[in-house]
Parts: C-alpha cells; structure tokens; sequence
C-alpha cells in the first residue's frame, strides 16, 4: 500500500483490535497516561452536551462498556443500561486524508526523536502538537466524534459518550490505535516510516533504471574499477556477551533466542541509520550505552516468547519476578523508570520538596499523610507510593506481594503520579472483589 491511496482503499480489509472489558475505574482520576488524558481532554473540550458526557463518564467508570473493537474510523461496544440491558454504540472518527498522511510522515522523517521512537515501537507525546503545526489533526476536535447508537438519540447519548471515555483508558494501554484509527495500522505505518529513513542514493551521470548488476560491474571494471574500500574502524571495546546468547550448556545456542536477537539488532541499526544520515548528527552527543542487565530488560520488554525471556534473567542471575518488575518499570520509563526502580537518588533536592509542599496546597484536605525514606514518600496505612527520580519526575508505585511495583507513567506532579498509584491499586482490589 502506498501514500497515494485515498484512506478509503487503504482501509479495505483494514485492521481490526478488540480490547477486552475493563474493570471499574477507582480513584478521582479515570486516564493516566500521556495519551489517555490527551483523548479525555479532546472529547471534553468538543463536547456539546456537559450532562450527557458527564453521565457517559460514570457509566464507563462503573464497567459498564463492554468489549471495544477499534477499526479505522470507528469505535463500537455494547453499552449496558442500570437495569442490565446492553446497547450497541458507534463513534467514528474522520480518517486522515492521503495527504495528510503524507504531512505527518514528513513531520516523523524530520524529527529524530519521532523517528526513533516509532522504530522503536513507541508514540512520542510530542508528536501530536507538531503534526498540529504542520495541519495534522491526531486528537478529536469539535465535530470529529460522531455517534451511531441502537438507543436512538440523534447526538451523543450516555452510551456512545462511555465509548468515548472508554477509549482513553484503551490508549493508556496503546496510544497505536489513535493512527489505527485515524486510518493506519501500525505494521503499515512502521513500514512507510522505515521507507521513509532508508537512505536514497542520487543516481550517477548517464546511470539508468534497471541496469542488470553484470553490465554495472563490467562498465566499472573497463573505467579501472571502483575506489579501494577506506581502511577498517578500530575495534570496539566488548562489553559482554548478550544474555540471551550465553549457552545454558557448553556448545548450546538457542534459535529462538538468536532469531529474536537477530530482529533486535536489525531495528536498532535501522533507527541508527536514520538517525546517522540527519544533517545534524555531527552535533550530536553519543548516547550513552546499556549495562548487560539494562539491555536484558530492554530485550525483555520488546516481549519476546517465554522461554527466551526466561534465559534473560538466568543469564542476568536474576529470577524471573525480578525481571518482570524490570520490564514494567522499563515500559513506564525506560531507563530512568529502571533506575527508578533499583538505583533511587540519595536524597531530594530542595526543588523536590518544594513541589511536594505545594501539591496539594489548593485542597489541603486531600492532603495524604505521607512517610519519607530517601527520595521515596508512601502513604500511611495505604499499599501507595510515590518516588522522586534523577530525572526530576514522581514516579508511582504500589504495594504487591510484599514488593514495591511500577503503577504507571511518570508525572511531573506528585499529586497526579500518586492518584495513579491510586486508581492502580482500586483496579486491582476491583478484580480481586469479582
């Protein structure tokens, strides 16, 4: 498929996600991630009607919606009622025309940051303000979510409002079906972008399309042949062998474990590439480079089959619990969520508790009693905790056998990241109570 096409052809088959039901929402706080507050605050700001919304919002809240399918341009669930009767609601959503397509692939290629991250499988929040300034809308505005409801109110009803809350709980757990729905699924998106960073080749004086290889080298051969290759780089210092690499028994490599790698390494250098050929990359720092366990979490939460996750931690000396509470924080935050999680500052600076002085000095009655261990502050009597990392962001956590777990993504108020821990640990009494 290409750029060209109208997003109705592109669309044809197109792909379709169904998310399963989710629990009730606790806490004040519904969404909590980047993307998922984004959603909520686009469909709040286009709402026309404040009552039924506000309705809508409490019925998604009580677990009321139930399974969502996200195709391009739709959203549908089956809605139930108090009394148990369950309503079909469609929103849809304008699909993205060709051209602006085009427009937001121009927006990624020119940004190193954007690119990287969608190679990397990840949706960048800035992204959505400058494909705003380049004409892309990627959020709702007003008029774009239109409702469809066996009901039978003619706008939006408290049905079709749930689907619309409920979908900003679905993007905390994958902003990806924001483009599903804008008209692109995430395999064809990664694949254009990948297009678009490969490295064109200027062609050279009197050189045309399709010249067979044989007649190429022969030409090159009768002009003295081509130029000697540049001398070799000097080595580079190893610094161990990859985890999922090092044989449980001598002589032993696991193909699972090598195909997964293999595809690993080939990402990796297709982001570096594109990265390498900006103009501006001569300017830039060298990044700083992963210790064996940090890469072996990053390996870990690419999601790679059991087994290999499993030779991961072995060849970390790590048990497999220890992994997943890596992989968690790792997802919230990459390397600063693990850093979070197991290397902590000493002590806050005074700017840090500035900020939680003055969290929650507009409503002092919500004030949470708080006990302070280093840069970690846990709520009294409450499996809740907010830690303060060296990235100048609060991080959540909450209470799960007897370990202190990732609860979300990071904020930069600590009011907010403990409402996250919060409505995480509501979520988990929730389905403990079924």
């Amino acid at each position: 498929m290409s750029w060209d096409e109208e997003p109705e052809q592109a669309a044809a088959g197109g792909t379709e996600r169904v998310f399963a039901a989710l629990p009730p929402a606790r806490g004040r706080g519904f969404a909590h991630s980047w993307w998922g507050v984004g959603w909520q605050r686009a469909v709040e700001d286009s709402a026309l009607e404040g009552a039924v919304m506000a309705a809508g919002r409490r019925t998604a809240r009580s677990g009321a919606v139930g399974a969502v399918s996200v195709r391009p341009g739709r959203l549908t669930a089956v809605v139930r009622d108090r009394d148990g009767t369950g309503r079909r609601a469609d929103v849809t959503l304008r699909r993205l025309s060709a051209d602006e397509w085009r427009r937001l692939l121009a927006v990624v290629a020119g940004e190193a940051g954007h690119l990287a991250a969608l190679l990397d499988r990840e949706m960048p929040p800035h992204l959505v303000a400058d494909a705003a300034a380049a004409g892309v809308d990627l959020l709702p505005g007003i008029g774009d979510l239109e409702p469809e409801c066996e009901c039978g109110d003619w706008d939006h009803c408290v049905h079709t409002a749930a689907l619309c809350y409920q979908a900003a709980r679905l993007l905390d757990e994958d902003p990806w079906i924001l483009l599903l729905l804008r008209g692109r699924d995430e395999e064809t998106l990664l694949r254009e972008v990948r297009a678009a960073s490969a490295p064109a080749r200027e062609p050279e004086v009197g050189e045309a399309a399709g010249v067979r290889a044989s007649e190429r080298y022969a030409a090159r051969a009768a002009q003295g042949g081509d130029p000697p290759l540049p001398a070799a780089p000097p080595p580079v210092e190893r610094t161990g062998t990859p985890p999922s690499l090092v044989p449980c028994d001598p002589g032993e490599v696991d193909p699972a474990a090598l195909e997964f790698l293999a595809a690993d390494a080939a990402d990796r250098a297709r982001v570096l590439l594109a990265l390498a050929l900006r103009p501006d990359h001569a300017g830039q720092p060298v990044p700083a480079g992963y210790g064996v366990w940090q890469d072996a979490v990053r390996l870990a939460a690419a999601g790679p089959p059991e087994p290999v996750a499993a030779r991961l931690a072995r060849g970390c000396r790590r048990s497999a619990g220890e992994l997943r509470l890596a992989v968690r924080a790792w997802r919230a935050g990459g390397s600063a969520g693990l850093a979070v999680l197991e290397d902590p500052p000493a002590a806050a600076p005074p700017g840090a508790l500035a900020q939680l002085a003055g969290a929650w000095a507009d409503d002092a009655a919500q004030r949470p009693r708080l006990r302070a261990s280093g840069t970690h502050w846990t709520v009294v009597g409450e499996g809740t905790q907010v830690r303060y990392g060296a990235d100048g962001r609060w991080w959540p956590f909450r209470r799960e056998a007897g370990r202190w777990a990732p609860a979300g993504a990071p904020s930069g108020d600590p009011a907010a990241a403990l409402l996250t821990a919060r409505e995480a640990a509501g979520a988990d009494q929730g389905l403990s109570s079924k």
